[in-house]
């Protein structure tokens, strides 16, 4: 069998040791970037005169055959191919002759895989930003829709406020805009080329490290060989940026799951984004939403794997690296279904108006407005919160209606008891940023302004 490291081994690898250290099964993955970085380093090695432009074009031509088979599926791996990295190299030398051998030259597959993978978390960050982002677009446009529709805001899971139904799934939009912001973060930080670093240290070969970057579009090169190999920082970076984002379609996913339940009422999902019972034939389930929830802890899992394994490594490269693209490569493919499937939900989802009314219009709902009723009298807010939660207190206890009470209380009155009306609680939220209609108004206005910048950005 042959390998890269043929040269010092007088015997071949172990079957198993080939078996247990192989990363083609999933690394094919990298087979374009592997390709753009091959190409970039080859025309560096043309620039700086180490290949010949004949030699150059004889490689690049290769690369171009083995890119095509890749894509056709008709690319041969051999039992040697190890990864992707070998099985380009072996197929392009195959195809090119003694100029393919040289396309190793100056290079280690150290900073070839870490090139290799900081394209591919460049490219699928900006991709998942890009569907986050019609997410949102999904979120505003069912927000614009509602209008007027509106619900009980909750803390505690317990009724709280009435608010906009418009308010409430823009939080959820506000949430993701973070997670847009941080993968673009996480995309300008990594957007520095390995390639040129070698194994550890250089090489005493004329590499042109900038020239090599440029061509693939990074914004700068590598300033210590050693960080280059070693990091994977911003595979982490990217990992807990991508487990934000399921944190966030997973509490989308929690309120998904009981707006559409029986007991709550206030939507229907469309059959398409639905589910059926194998026993039971009444049943119609959320199992997006659900799914949302349970895909965050493998998301959480993947990234608290890779900060173990990167905790205790020495400089520079160990192939302990290597476990660093099954839990990105896995997080991307989640993230993306994840939001797509969400997307889908949402745009097709049936809003039950007057069960969300009638849940947020219990009087008790309207009680911190009969504080503020009292405070906005000159009442000290502790002294109106008391008397109003002794009402709500002796209403509950039967003694009779809140509004009753209300209007008999000298406090109060006939003024107050109006605020208790169906309705009027959810305009009185009139704060910047608050749950009523003229907030949210601009606040709409303000959120589609954000989409417009963030998508430019991706």
């Amino acid at each position: 069998m042959s390998t890269l490291w043929q040269g010092r081994f007088g015997r071949d690898p172990a079957e198993e040791l080939m078996a247990y250290t192989a990363s083609i099964g999933f690394d094919v993955r990298l087979a374009p970037d592997d390709i753009a970085g091959s190409r970039a380093h080859v025309r560096m090695l043309g620039g700086v005169g180490l290949l010949a432009d004949a030699e150059v074009g004889e490689v690049l031509a290769a690369l171009d055959q083995a890119e095509q088979e890749l894509a056709s599926g008709a690319f041969a791996f051999a039992p040697g191919d190890e990864d992707i990295h070998t099985a380009i190299e072996r197929r392009v030398t195959e195809l090119a002759g003694a100029a393919g051998a040289k396309l190793h030259t100056g290079r280690s597959r150290n900073d070839q895989v870490a090139t290799d993978l900081r394209l591919f978390a460049k490219r699928e960050l900006s991709a998942i930003a890009a569907d986050v982002i019609a997410l949102q677009q999904v979120l505003l446009q069912q927000a614009v829709a509602a209008g007027d529709a509106y619900l009980p805001g909750y803390t505690h899971l317990q009724r709280a406020q009435p608010v906009l139904l418009a308010h409430h799934l823009l939080a959820h939009g506000w949430a993701l805009a973070r997670d847009v912001g941080r993968m673009a973060d996480a995309r300008a930080r990594l957007d520095v080329s390995p390639l040129g670093a070698g194994a550890v240290a250089g090489s005493s070969l004329p590499l042109d490290p900038d020239r090599a970057a440029a061509e693939l579009g990074f914004a700068a090169r590598f300033e210590n060989s050693m960080d280059a190999v070693s990091d994977r920082d911003f595979v982490a970076e990217a990992l807990f940026a991508l487990t934000m984002v399921a944190i966030h379609l997973s509490r989308l996913g929690e309120e998904i799951v009981f707006w559409t339940s029986e007991e709550a009422g206030f939507a229907t999902l469309d059959d398409a984004f639905a589910t059926g019972s194998s026993m039971l034939p009444q049943k119609k389930n959320p199992d997006i939403a659900e799914l949302a929830r349970a895909k965050a802890g493998r998301l959480i899992g993947n990234l608290t794997g890779l900060l173990a394994t990167l905790k205790g490594l020495p400089l520079a490269y160990n192939r302990d690296l290597q476990e660093d693209k099954e839990p990105l490569f896995d997080a991307v493919e989640q993230i993306r279904l994840g939001v797509r499937a969400l997307a889908g939900l949402l745009g097709t989802i049936d809003w039950h108006a007057d069960a969300m009314a009638a849940a947020a219009d219990t009087p008790s709902s309207a009680a911190t407005d009969l504080a503020e009723h009292l405070v906005a009298g000159g009442m000290p807010f502790r002294d109106a919160h008391a008397a109003v939660g002794d009402l709500v207190r002796r209403s509950l206890e039967g003694e009779s209606t809140l509004a009753a009470l209300v209007r008999a209380d000298p406090r109060l009155g006939e003024a107050a008891a109006e605020l208790l009306a169906p309705a009027v609680a959810v305009t009185r939220r009139t704060t910047p940023g608050g749950g009523g209609p003229e907030p949210v108004s601009a606040q709409i206005e303000r959120f589609r302004a954000r989409l417009a910048a963030d998508a430019a950005r991706f």
